[in-house]
């Protein structure tokens, strides 16, 4: 691993940018360059897997990396985790930044989950510079509870390691060419969206977003809400405890957990989210009934209870269905998508353009007949073809 002093990567920028090209910060912190995996390696890897029909892109060697970075949390500068690949090519070449889908383990982050997450990462041989971030609460910052949908933090987490892989690039002779790429699922969706916003909304010079494909997120979280209420059951009850905790710990609520859910999960859910126990585990110890699981008064007087405005007031500020995307913006949700609701995403879109928007800068792709689940590999194929010809 590299400790990088911070003057040494300020002589660096200063000598290889323009000096009103690229802000004064230093942003990488730490590196390790893992492997470099050559193209014929990569061609046999993706042979004969879901993603075959993705060979026709792959074109470079590659050298993978772990990263750690300075982002914000609480007002307070803390370190977060990723991993970076670089294609083996002079030319410049443009960032695609992926964001993964919900995770509750601390051994599902990318920088800890390598024999997956490296697979991903053969997408640099197509000519990127391939960013995944583990996002706050996993990886390097895995002492702190994952702030999960939250879209300051998510947004400012996704985009402070692109500005670290910035860095990067100079220090390891990349020629990074200035264009940015955002994609992501489920969760990985509402972090695209989240850096999306976030870029249109600051000034960082230097980085020209090209395109953002968010798939399969809950962008409405008022309407996430409206949603889970209006329901008799819900599959996937563990995300609406991960909703609650990470709120509650992010904002430092003094809201106790009781007056959103009903015992004995009032007092399970923070047992659970440590980072040890699957998706799958916490949904085993709660209850899909909504009855049961939420209070009848957060139920019915969720809008009206003055106690619990600090829940909608964050729901309201996290939502992402309320502003103009000026940048190209390619969303992608399937139709059978009951998990996410598909809706959530028309309703967004739909938002959008009563806004404002427009229809020939904001996409929208349905994924005919796909589910939470099998949406994902059909989008990962088609916004690689729709990324090729913007590059």
């Amino acid at each position: 691993m590299y400790k990088i002093k911070y003057y040494l990567i300020l002589i660096l920028l200063f000598f290889s940018c323009h000096n009103d090209d690229y802000e004064s910060e230093v942003y990488i912190d730490t590196y390790t360059k893992l492997f470099s995996i050559t193209k014929d390696n990569i061609l046999e890897i993706v042979q004969n897997s879901e993603f075959e029909n993705l060979r026709e892109y792959l074109k470079y060697d590659i050298s993978l990396y772990t990263i750690t970075y300075n982002t914000t949390y609480k007002g307070r500068n803390i370190k977060a985790s990723g991993i970076v690949a670089f294609p083996d090519t002079d030319g410049g070449i443009p960032i695609l930044n992926f964001n993964h889908g919900t995770t509750s383990l601390h051994s599902d982050a990318p920088s800890e989950d390598l024999i997956q997450y490296s697979f991903f990462a053969n997408a640099a041989s197509a000519g990127y510079i391939f960013v995944i971030p583990d996002y706050l609460g996993f990886g390097v910052s895995d002492n702190i509870v994952h702030p999960y949908y939250r879209s300051d933090l998510t947004g400012q987490t996704v985009v402070d390691m692109i500005r670290a892989t910035r860095e990067l690039a100079v220090i390891e002779g990349y020629n990074f060419n200035g264009d940015v790429f955002l994609s992501g699922y489920s969760e990985g969706g509402f972090a695209t969206m989240s850096a999306h916003y976030n870029l249109e909304n600051n000034n960082y010079s230097g980085l020209n977003l090209i395109a953002s494909a968010p798939a399969a997120g809950g962008y409405d979280i008022s309407g996430m809400l409206d949603y889970f209420i209006s329901r008799d059951s819900y599959h996937v009850p563990y995300y609406i405890a991960y909703v609650a905790i990470g709120y509650k710990t992010s904002y430092d609520w003094s809201l106790p957990l009781s007056s959103i859910f009903n015992e004995p999960y009032d007092s399970i859910i923070p047992e659970y989210f440590n980072g040890k126990f699957s998706g799958d585990e916490i949904n085993s110890v709660l209850t899909n009934s909504i009855d049961e699981l939420l209070t009848s008064n957060f139920i019915n007087n969720v809008y009206t209870d003055p106690d619990l405005k600090v829940v909608v007031d964050a729901f309201e500020e996290n939502s992402l269905d309320n502003w103009v995307p000026k940048n190209k913006m390619i969303m992608y949700h399937g139709t059978s998508d009951i998990t996410v609701p598909y809706q959530n995403s028309v309703d967004t879109y739909n938002n959008f353009i009563s806004l404002g928007a427009s229809t020939n800068n904001i996409e929208f792709i349905d994924l005919l007949d796909e589910d939470h689940s099998s949406g994902a590999l059909p989008y990962i194929t088609d916004l690689f073809d729709r990324f090729e010809k913007l590059k």
